[in-house]
């Protein structure tokens, strides 16, 4: 998204700054969990005291996210990471990550929910949207076609959860 469309990729996944506001956190594979250190691995994360360590001089967002923690799907995904025997930091919980990232779609535009949706479908070899259809107010469903469908749902008024089941239609 950040190449074609970086005012969304820079509505998604901003990372927080530390209790120094212009500490901002800085996104790796692993939160670091000490004190004071800007390291995170969570989706709209905030570094743990000042943030001073490690931090960052430019806002992170979507694109870092991906690169730097997600490695390009490779890890973080669903649930985000802290060093073993950490003693500060957020620590992570089931699909946080998916979570975070959810709640951020969740207040883009309807245009920009559309164009993210046809991003979506070009991580499948092949892909193409071939439809999305609005299930109920709070939830949809794209058809990328080739045998493969997704759900987002989202829930009121203050959760909203992702659910990325990409699957082979048919299979349960």
């Amino acid at each position: 998204m950040e190449i074609s469309h970086p005012k969304i990729d820079d509505k998604i996944c901003r990372a927080q700054a530390g209790s120094t506001p212009e500490n901002l956190g800085t996104y790796a594979v692993v939160t670091e969990g000490a004190n004071d250190h800007a390291k995170i691995s969570l989706c709209a994360g905030k570094p743990t005291g000042t943030g001073a360590t490690g931090k960052s001089d430019v806002q992170n967002v979507f694109r870092d996210f991906v690169r730097e923690t997600l490695k390009d799907g490779s890890h973080n995904w669903p649930t985000s990471t802290i060093k073993p025997k950490a003693t500060h930091g957020q620590k992570p919980e089931t699909n946080d990550n998916a979570k975070a990232v959810a709640k951020d779609l969740t207040k883009l535009t309807s245009d920009e929910k559309t164009i993210v949706a046809g991003l979506l479908a070009k991580t499948i070899e092949g892909g193409e949207v071939v439809e999305i259809r609005a299930v109920s107010s709070t939830s949809s469903m794209v058809n990328f076609g080739h045998g493969y469908w997704g759900f987002i749902v989202i829930r009121e008024p203050y959760h909203a959860e992702l659910r990325s089941y990409f699957q082979m239609l048919g299979e349960v």
